[in-house]
């Protein structure tokens, strides 16, 4: 069984240290990612486990054996490295890339056998590159060369596979279908580390996760151990919402928007509850007026939340096809305790985003007004089975006001 252990390692750029007391072991097949904000070091520990840059403190050990006494054929056996960006300079066919893999197993002026280019074609078939074979080098995409070089790395036949954003050139498709092979390769024994950006990928496909800020690890563990709310914020800079997907059951991580420092014609604060595209012209028109805007709650591949986002607009996401969380619910509130008005968009309800007409009922307890678009009451966008129509018509009696649309409101008395 293979094992990797980097112990005490430090790692300089110069004067300049990078890697500060780094210690990790895996000694069975596991998929590792290694995540952190940008300059956190992960491409730099990614290069010190592949000898590309040698420790001035500590070692990194393959079977109990330090990387840097092995001959280079030999650790190339046990080692292949994928890294972010590959130059390649000649026009070679993408086959004779892939082939390139397989000179760690062979002898002097030996040429490469039918084996070896069987090796090869099943590694492209592997990485969905097969297509390409005959393509040359240079004319591929950065999406299709880096599929060609993952090719390179697994004709290599390692037993540890070094990766450097492995999914950052991909179209989502690609991502899914590379994380699922390199997860396949780890139960098959391989020891998978990659630096990854994205956390989401991360947690899904990844045993264990090694979290970096300036070169420290800040949490080693499975991936519900380290990815916390308090550290994401800590550590990335950021607010986010860390939570258990309903489908996957994979954690997945949602950011909160930071708030806009812009200088607002208007001190008046307008929360928006709406989905499915119902308040996509109401948020432009109400920025337009120079209103501070806020949003929630929407689900992450809802159109509404795609324009929030899009517009710089403060907005409560959960994940796609759940019901609204107690965390999502709680901070929703929140964001309604500090808006002068809240305005209810013509959008469907059903049991999944119901729990938003709870929110506008804590609205007018604390006095704020409440609006209602004429179309909002529709019994046609009720799909809850009546219970939409009962949360409507009690914030009918509470004080909301009905409206055709956004003319009608008074702003100046809020």
């Amino acid at each position: 069984m293979t094992e990797l252990e980097v112990r005490g390692v430090d790692v300089y750029y110069g004067d300049l240290r990078i890697i500060k007391d780094f210690t990790f072991k895996s000694d069975k097949g596991e998929f590792i990612a290694i995540i952190g904000p940008n300059g956190s070091g992960k491409t730099t520990l990614i290069k010190a486990m592949g000898r590309l840059l040698k420790p001035k403190v500590g070692v990194v050990l393959i079977d109990q054996t330090e990387i840097f006494s092995l001959h280079q054929k030999e650790f190339a056996k046990s080692v292949a490295a994928v890294p972010q960006d590959t130059q390649i300079d000649f026009e070679f066919k993408a086959i004779d890339i892939v082939i390139m893999g397989r000179n760690p197993h062979l002898g002097r002026l030996q040429m490469e056998t039918v084996e070896d280019e069987k090796i090869a074609r099943d590694a492209m078939e592997m990485t969905g590159s097969l297509d390409l074979m005959n393509r040359p080098i240079g004319e591929l995409s950065g999406g299709e060369r880096q599929r060609v070089i993952i090719a390179r790395a697994l004709a290599q036949q390692p037993r540890i596979l070094l990766l450097d954003e492995p999914t950052s050139h991909l179209d989502i498709n690609y991502q899914i279908e590379t994380m699922e092979l390199l997860k396949s390769l780890s139960e098959e024994g391989l020891i998978v580390i990659a630096a990854i950006h994205d956390l989401n990928l991360a947690a899904q496909y990844c045993d264990r996760l090694i979290m970096l800020r300036s070169g420290e690890a800040v949490a080693i563990g499975k991936p519900d151990a380290v990815l916390t709310a308090d550290r994401i914020r800590e550590t990335f800079r950021c607010d986010v919402i860390v939570k258990r997907h309903p489908l996957t059951n994979a954690y997945y991580v949602a950011p909160l928007p930071k708030k806009r420092n812009s200088i607002q014609k208007s001190m008046i604060r307008v929360h928006l509850v709406c989905g499915g595209g119902s308040g996509a012209s109401m948020m432009h028109e109400l920025q337009n007026k120079g209103f501070q805007v806020s949003v929630g709650v929407l689900n992450i591949l809802d159109t509404d939340y795609e324009v929030a986002e899009g517009l710089g607009i403060e907005v409560i996401a959960d994940a796609p096809f759940s019901p609204i969380s107690e965390e999502s619910h709680q901070a929703n509130l929140r964001m309604i305790e500090r808006a002068n008005a809240v305005i209810v968009a013509p959008v469907a309800f059903g049991f999944g985003n119901v729990k938003n007409l709870d929110a506008c009922s804590f609205a007018l307890t604390l006095g704020k007004r409440v609006f209602l678009m004429n179309e909002a009451l529709n019994r046609d966008n009720d799909f809850t089975n009546g219970i939409a129509v009962d949360k409507l018509s009690k914030l009918l009696e509470m004080g909301a006001e009905v409206v055709e649309d956004l003319k009608e409101i008074a702003w100046d008395y809020l």
